[in-house]
């Protein structure tokens, strides 16, 4: 049985109330339980973490290592643009690592259109709302499938 961990970074608690024209309605157990039931209906088991504290972030990253996490989605909200530590996390992790965001960061302010992770990431989800949820889990389900050994370099050219 597969193991995804769910991450989520600064202001996603704040999921439901916070500028709903950019990030939607759902609240964040509403997009985590969109993500669950993916992975259940997958045969597989979702863990989820939300902090507003990059270190607790960087921790349960690096216990994902070891504790039996298979693949790893992630929306680390504001520290996509700024987190060179949490780039060097994820890089460590051996698994399928998908990047995920409510909103598309390519069509918003020009900040936010950089990510540092995306190249420590196999793949990118944005701009798809709450609906983006099942589709990360979709396509880390799809790279464990696939035996993808997490390297996002191994992934070529576009």
């Amino acid at each position: 049985m597969a193991r995804i961990l769910l991450l989520h970074g600064p202001n996603l608690s704040q999921l439901g109330t916070r500028d709903p024209a950019v990030y939607g309605t759902a609240t964040l157990d509403e997009v985590v339980a969109d993500a669950r039931e993916e992975a259940e209906h997958a045969g597989a088991v979702l863990d989820h973490l939300q902090t507003e504290h990059e270190g607790v972030l960087l921790e349960r990253i690096h216990a994902a290592r070891t504790d039996g996490t298979d693949a790893v989605v992630v929306n680390a909200g504001a520290w996509t643009h700024t987190s060179f530590a949490l780039r060097d996390a994820l890089e460590l992790f051996d698994g399928p690592v998908v990047e995920l965001h409510l909103s598309n960061i390519h069509a918003r302010e020009s900040f936010r259109a950089t990510s540092v992770l995306s190249a420590v990431c196999d793949g990118l989800i944005c701009g798809f709302q709450r609906h983006g949820y099942p589709l990360a889990v979709r396509a880390a389900l799809a790279l464990l499938a696939d035996g993808d050994d997490g390297d996002a370099d191994d992934a070529g050219p576009a």
